[in-house]
């Protein structure tokens, strides 16, 4: 390594030119790692990982697990950056004991996400899988879908995401019930939504959209009995993470035909692969529009969370303020920081 430069490895694929002419222009020697062909970040093991990050200060991430034993093996790592908003793989008390720092990309992914939940409710309500494959077959039959426009839609939390998607759905004309721990009056004078529980809100809606954090309170939110308490016919969305609905749960209300369908960009196998058999029967089925967590990963999405994961490292080497809402565990000394 060059004297004086900085080792930032990036454990991500799509890691664009300008993002790493930002690094380089900041000192930091920009390492993408070479990773085995279908295999993410997340599919390297503890070993894999420190061989790839030895010598790292920075270390931009996807969905690795960053263990305490992993912290532990890489002294010289100072910042680890996620490249996207959620945070539950990483330790953060062992980050904190360790004195390393955590960010997340906050902002960077907002527009892409709301954008694909807009687009599968659409493709659920006009059936264009279900169309497709009928034409596939042969058959040029009208299937009878649904409209967006003006319909009950219910959004579960309220974050960055939760917002943006509301945002979109004025477009639509839509009655919007929200459900959140922070019911906010003001926002919802602002646009018109209204604050219930969840109970109501999956008794009323149309649409039903997940944005809320994992965690053990709301992990399996929607479960069986949740399920039965949705309005006949519902669509469900969930682009947030997989451990908030019981998949197993959700594959016999649909094939049970208590639902209208749903749109999977998360499923409970990306941590548990005990599950893959039940993620592979929910994405068979003609109701269903899937996609591999890929809601944050449009060209324009992945350059704006490219740039705040690298702008964090920047700031966290040169002791500068990091963007706002970006950081998530902080175990710097009160005195080093800005």
């Amino acid at each position: 390594m060059a004297q004086g430069l900085r080792r930032v490895v990036v454990t991500q694929k799509f890691f664009d030119a300008a993002t790493i002419a930002y690094l380089e222009q900041a000192g930091c020697q920009v390492v993408l790692a070479d990773l085995p062909p279908g295999v993410a970040d997340g599919g390297l093991d503890h070993d894999q990982l420190v061989e790839r990050l030895s010598g790292a200060q920075g270390w931009i991430v996807g969905h690795a697990q960053v263990t305490r034993q992993l912290m532990e093996a890489l002294p010289d790592l100072a910042v680890i950056a996620r490249r996207g908003v959620g945070y539950e793989r990483v330790d953060l008390e062992a980050a904190r004991d360790l004195g390393r720092v955590v960010t997340i990309a906050a902002g960077g992914n907002d527009a892409s996400v709301a954008d694909q939940v807009i687009g599968m409710m659409i493709a659920l309500g006009r059936r264009f899988r279900e169309a497709q494959g009928e034409m596939i077959g042969g058959s040029w039959s009208i299937l009878l879908g649904s409209d967006l426009y003006r319909k009950t839609v219910g959004v579960v939390g309220l974050g960055r995401i939760g917002k943006s998607v509301v945002q979109r759905l004025s477009g639509f004309e839509a009655q919007v019930l929200v459900a959140t721990a922070r019911p906010d009056p003001d926002y919802a004078a602002r646009t018109g939504v209204r604050f219930v529980d969840l109970e109501t809100l999956l008794a009323q809606s149309d649409y039903v959209t997940l944005h809320a954090p994992l965690t053990p309170a709301t992990r399996h939110m929607i479960n069986s009995a949740t399920l039965k308490g949705m309005k006949p016919g519902a669509f469900l969305i969930n682009t947030a993470r997989g451990g908030l609905v019981s998949d197993r749960d959700l594959l016999v209300a649909l094939g049970e035909g208590r639902l209208g369908g749903a749109g999977l960009d998360v499923f409970e196998s990306e941590s548990d692969p005990v599950l893959r058999p039940v993620t592979d029967a929910l994405i068979r089925l003609p109701n269903v529009v899937a996609a591999p967590h890929a809601g944050a990963s449009t060209r324009e999405g992945l350059e704006r969370t490219n740039m705040i994961a690298a702008r964090c490292v920047v700031a966290v080497f040169n002791g500068e303020s990091l963007p706002g809402g970006c950081v998530v565990a902080d175990g710097r000394t009160p005195e080093t920081i800005p």
